[in-house]
């Protein structure tokens, strides 16, 4: 329903009935619209995480990796408005801590992992730390809403997350050969 329902517009009837299970039920598991909102949000980002080890796990090279998130971005994109996103990593403080323990607990050792095993292969230049891409990234996460926000009024969302993509995995200059 997050695809094509604003949030605000949707009622603990729609969803129910689209869920095909009585309203009483969602009240009872989720308390509130918001809440089930959240934990939809939480197991998404889970089940990302989850993809991600996966990808990892075999042994895939740096360009399927980014293929992969290229990909992943893509549909993230499709299945949660962007605005929907920056309201919950912004606005909602909770939201802010889960998203920021996933990525301290989760999502940063896996980077590593994924950064280390690359510069082991020769796939990583030599030129760029672990460390430098690691704070690249914590720039990349900490503007997460503005480029949400930017990338919702381009005319080829795609295309443009795509770039963003690419941009942090290879630079300006493209990969070097």
């Amino acid at each position: 329903m997050l695809k094509t329902w604003e949030p605000k517009r949707m009622r603990i009837a729609d969803i129910a009935k689209a869920a095909d299970v009585s309203q009483v039920t969602i009240y009872n598991y989720f308390g509130s619209k918001e809440a089930l909102i959240e934990e939809s949000l939480k197991d998404f980002l889970d089940r990302a995480i989850d993809g991600f080890e996966e990808v990892l796990n075999q042994k895939r090279s740096i360009k399927e990796i980014v293929e992969y998130t290229i990909i992943q971005e893509k549909e993230t994109y499709a299945a949660i408005p962007p605005s929907l996103m920056k309201k919950m990593m912004l606005e909602d403080q909770e939201m802010f801590r889960y998203i920021q323990e996933r990525y301290e607990q989760a999502v940063l050792p896996l980077m590593i992992r994924m950064l280390e095993e690359g510069k082991a292969r020769n796939e990583i230049s030599s030129k760029v730390s672990v460390n430098s891409v690691l704070i690249f990234m914590n720039f990349y996460m900490q503007n997460a809403g503005e480029m949400l926000e930017i990338a919702q009024k381009q005319d080829n969302r795609d295309a443009f997350l795509e770039e963003m993509v690419h941009l942090f995995f290879y630079g300006i200059s493209g990969r070097e050969e």
